[in-house]
């Protein structure tokens, strides 16, 4: 399971850009080794689904303004339930908070190693 450095970084840059605006119960899982779709998974919670759009789209205009970077994909902008923002090595998941704990990832990647973020 080799570090990868450059996913870890945009993991925190984006978990601080939610922090940002808010966020809360913010946790980075390494996935590296359990997946093959990404070395590290976002994920985060807001208070109603406007807050919810409203960190996702942060996220994505800072990541572009700074870093040039676009999604892969992104799922989610319309309801503010679950935002889902596809950078490649690193998923951040962006749920209401209802939703996060109906869908439980963190249960799901039980064994990963997790990093929460203030």
């Amino acid at each position: 399971m080799d570090e990868n450095p450059r996913a870890h970084a945009l993991a925190r840059k984006i978990a601080n850009l939610l922090s940002d605006k808010k966020a809360v119960d913010i946790v980075i899982l390494d996935v590296r080794g359990m997946t093959s779709y990404a070395d590290y998974v976002v994920v985060a919670s807001g208070e109603s689904d406007r807050q919810v759009t409203s960190m996702a789209e942060h996220v994505l205009g800072k990541l572009k303004e700074s870093e040039g970077l676009r999604p892969v994909g992104h799922e989610g902008m319309d309801t503010g339930q679950w935002v889902l923002l596809d950078f490649g090595e690193v998923v951040a998941h962006i749920f209401y908070s209802e939703m996060r704990a109906h869908y439980d990832l963190e249960g799901i990647w039980a064994d990963a190693r997790r990093e929460k973020v203030a």
